[in-house]
Order: C-alpha cells, then structure tokens, then sequence
C-alpha cells in the first residue's frame, strides 16, 4: 500500500515538470513575432497541413500532418519562422 502511494506521488511530482518540456523558440518580444497569419502561409508552404495553431510557451506550435501525411507536432521560431523542434 506504502508502495503504491509513494509511485503515485513520484508520477504527480514529476507531472508539472513534463508539462514545460517544449522548446525555447526565442528571447524576442511577441511585438517583434510574425503575425499568426502570415506564419500560417509560410508553415503551409512548408508543405504541412495545419490542423491546431497555438502559442506554446514562445513557440508557435502546430499539430497537424507534413508533406506526406504523416502526423507532425512541430514548433517553429515566431521570428524568423524557423523550424525549432518536431514531435510525434
């Protein structure tokens, strides 16, 4: 029983720390950011098919799937448009 309650704490301890394991993009201040739309064009023409955009720490990050139709998370610099990170 012991066991069980000390595993269970363990797991809920390390949660917040797997919660901010995304990438750091950029130091830049969201004012110098490519406008949303514009970084939804240039991730199109990239040849992914977006079906989540969002902001993720400072990140923008897609969920969706690549040129072949594979599923794709991928984070992208919201500067320079650059990708940074690509998950599963």
């Amino acid at each position: 029983m012991k066991l069980k309650l000390i595993a269970a704490l363990a797991i809920l301890s390390f949660s917040p720390a797997l919660a901010l394991a995304s990438p750091s993009c950029t130091k830049e201040p969201k004012s110098k950011w490519m406008p949303e739309a514009a970084m939804k064009a240039k991730i199109e023409t990239m040849g992914y098919k977006v079906k989540t955009f969002e902001i993720t720490g400072n990140c923008y990050e897609i969920y969706g799937k690549d040129k072949n139709g594979d599923r794709a998370e991928v984070y992208f610099n919201p500067v320079s448009g650059d990708i940074v990170q690509k998950g599963d």
